[in-house]
């Protein structure tokens, strides 16, 4: 069984020093089971998910429904709030409950809308939470190889001699099935197919199309299929816009979109001008990885996906403010 435990330590260490805790990452990573395997931990505990209608209707009767909890013993219980940032006044929800009940109870609220936007100083839930990010598996947790930042940042080359075959059927793995557990699990390859073909779809069609006023969904789902034969170069936003025949700003909107809801991801090239980083191009990866057929690009974007969990782990945990950017030359040479 994959019990998470690097990311079950994470939550210990944030945990300790508050009492309400965010879990935000790609929809079907495994943010429920994880809350779950973590509420397992409390003698006294209660999963709530927004999405069950039995759980939304007690809300509705009683807003503080965890009152009421059968407790064992009296130690502090844990409330799970599963994807409640449906509820179109979560922040307020969440603002009122943390401040009259953050003594008697611990809450890990979860989701998978980006709850990171609001991790702003000007946001009403500023300084009442922390927040860690679940990832799809990677060779680096599966493979037992989390090098601690200290010995990164000391030897940031290193890498571990041992189990090298093993690592390889990971590797090998991840790359035909991809991290997200369903079909990682499975080991098949039919499955997989089976999981990808409804994924993004379903993600694009329900939970974006719900949260976010998007006119053209198909349009948005045109400009998701583009993005794997871009994985590898720096994404040319006009470009895609002439392809798919719609503005420059749509794209950029529909790409910031694909990003919130963890579809993708993007770095910057480096540059010392923070405007100059804003206006120069990106480059795309996707969570989904088996959709990129170059075998080149598909290489670069598992590395990329290695190294964007231990940035935001590494940020997420308070090491420092890491971020992950390319180097281009003026001969358009590379380093990621």
């Amino acid at each position: 069984m994959y019990k998470r435990d690097f990311y079950r330590k994470v939550w210990q260490e944030l945990s300790a020093e508050k009492s309400m805790v965010f879990l935000a990452g790609p929809r079907q990573a495994g943010k429920t089971t994880l809350a779950k395997l973590i509420a397992g931990t409390f003698t006294n505990n209660l999963y709530f998910n927004w999405d069950i209608p039995d759980h939304k209707t007690l809300f509705f009767e009683n807003s503080t429904f965890f009152e009421a909890i059968d407790r064992k013993d009296s130690s502090i219980p844990l409330i799970v709030l599963d994807e409640i940032h449906k509820y179109k006044d979560w922040k307020n929800y969440l603002k009122g409950i943390y401040d009259q009940f953050h003594e008697q109870f611990r809450f890990l609220v979860s989701g998978s809308g980006r709850l990171d936007l609001y991790q702003k100083g000007g946001d009403s839930l500023a300084g009442r939470y922390f927040l860690f990010h679940l990832w799809p598996f990677t060779i680096a947790e599966l493979g037992g190889k989390n090098s601690s930042i200290k010995s990164f940042l000391k030897d940031p080359l290193h890498m571990e001699g041992s189990s090298r075959k093993a690592l390889s059927d990971i590797w090998t793995q991840l790359a035909a099935l991809s991290g997200f557990p369903e079909p990682y699990i499975s080991g098949k390859a039919t499955t997989y197919r089976m999981w990808s073909n409804t994924y993004s779809s379903q993600l694009i069609r329900e939970d974006i199309r719900d949260l976010v006023e998007i006119k053209s969904i198909t349009d948005l789902e045109s400009l998701y299929l583009l993005l794997p034969s871009k994985v590898g170069s720096p994404l040319s936003v006009p470009s895609l816009a002439n392809d798919l025949k719609v503005a420059y700003n749509s794209v950029q909107n529909w790409l910031s979109v694909l990003e919130r809801f963890f579809l993708t991801f993007s770095i910057p090239t480096w540059t010392k001008s923070i405007t100059r980083t804003i206006q120069k191009e990106r480059k795309v990866y996707l969570w989904d990885t088996p959709r990129i057929k170059d075998p080149a690009a598909r290489f670069e974007n598992m590395v990329a996906i290695e190294l964007w969990r231990a940035v935001t782990l590494w940020n997420d945990r308070g090491y420092g403010n890491f971020s992950l950017h390319f180097l281009r030359n003026k001969e358009k040479q590379e380093v990621d």
